[in-house]
């Protein structure tokens, strides 16, 4: 536990957010500010987390953590290391200072996603201030916990625009004791089709990512596959998946390199180019097929999330090739002033607009929460 100033407890968050909601006073809820740079930009007066942190409790028998909203995210990933467990859904840092409740605020997984789930499952309760200054708790500590709707998981990906997250409790597993990568010569369509006949079969696929640095011709096509879970099954799969598709086994401490760098956006094809080019995430359906295959792109999730690089004058058909497939796109990155007018968030339909201003009067009727971050 952390000691903390009595200026910095729920109950001096409770008086600002009554203060501001009575003078309609737009709040910036921040943490660490590691992902500051998504969405749209936010006014108002800041509201930082960072000092409301520290392990509340923690249960490694019972795979259950509560963390207050302020704790970094590395010092909690720490914790859990040294009892051989972990947050399965790898939530990305993207810097140094990402807190827990920024993990769930953004509601960002990383490589293993499309296999173990999100951050919203993995969350079993939470407290938090809604926009009246009213402190609220939600869940528990275990999964059977929740009858009717679960309030808890709403907060993960609402981007602070519903309440004030002020602690979390998190279901948290075990350390797989085997893991592998296996790394394939596949143009996107062959790797995706490749990647859907695996899903059919009992093999312990963790992540996949295929990338394309360029759009060059010529460029290497690579498929990355991990395997994790019980030392026989990941051997096993490892010799069944290489018979299928002549491919390699990579070292693991490589592999594992690889992989943080990934989640984390460090790899060659997140630098952004020289060309002015904007980085989009689509997320569709895994069995989408290729889409937009004139720009670079990096394919993760077993095919459900796609990143690529395209000029912002794109955004119209990026979004409607997406949309044709069931899915959604991000404007994730744009050089400054490369994206003008060009909304970060696909805009939703109408009935998707409806719920989610229903949802923000009843949370926040003052609209003080981080006002325009999702558009």
């Amino acid at each position: 536990m952390v000691p903390m100033s009595e200026h910095t407890t729920p109950q001096h968050w409770i008086d600002r957010v009554r203060t501001a909601a009575a003078d309609r006073t737009p709040l910036a809820i921040t943490g660490g500010g590691s992902k500051a740079f998504l969405g749209e930009a936010v006014g108002g007066e800041p509201l930082c987390t960072t000092d409301w942190r520290g392990i509340v409790s923690y249960e490694p028998t019972e795979l259950v953590v509560t963390v207050r909203a302020g704790t970094l995210l590395a010092e909690l990933e720490a914790v859990l290391a040294e009892r051989g467990q972990c947050l399965p859904f790898e939530p990305p840092h993207l810097g140094a200072g990402a807190t827990v409740g920024g993990m769930v605020a953004t509601g960002l997984s990383g490589p293993s996603r499309a296999a173990v789930g999100s951050v919203r499952d993995f969350v079993l309760g939470a407290e938090c201030i809604n926009g009246k200054g009213e402190l609220l708790t939600f869940g528990g500590q275990v999964m059977k916990n929740v009858a009717g709707y679960d309030v808890s998981r709403l907060l993960a990906g609402s981007w602070g625009t519903l309440a004030l997250i002020s602690q979390v409790s998190l279901k948290v597993l075990p350390v797989a004791p085997a893991e592998a990568t296996l790394v394939f010569g596949l143009p996107q369509a062959e790797a995706l089709a490749q990647l859907h006949r695996w899903g059919g079969q009992p093999l312990p696929i963790n992540a996949s990512c295929w990338v394309r640095d360029t759009a060059t011709d010529g460029e290497p096509e690579l498929l990355f596959v991990r395997l994790r879970g019980a030392v026989a099954a990941v051997e096993a799969a490892c010799q069944r998946m290489l018979a299928d598709v002549p491919g390699q086994r990579m070292d693991n401490t490589q592999a594992q390199a690889d992989w943080t760098d990934c989640r984390e956006q460090r790899l060659p094809f997140f630098q952004p180019p020289a060309n002015g080019l904007c980085l989009w995430r689509l997320g569709v359906p895994q069995t989408a097929p290729v889409l937009l295959p004139q720009w670079a792109q990096l394919v993760e999730w077993q095919g459900a999330q796609r990143w690529l690089w395209a000029p912002a004058d794109a955004a119209n058909e990026i979004r409607a090739a997406a949309s044709a497939v069931g899915g959604h796109a991000t404007l994730w990155f744009a050089p400054a002033e490369a994206a003008p007018g060009v909304p970060r968030f696909q805009p939703a339909e109408a009935a998707v607009r409806t719920i989610n201003e229903r949802l923000r009067q009843e949370f926040d009727p003052a609209g003080i929460f981080n006002p325009g971050r999702m558009g």
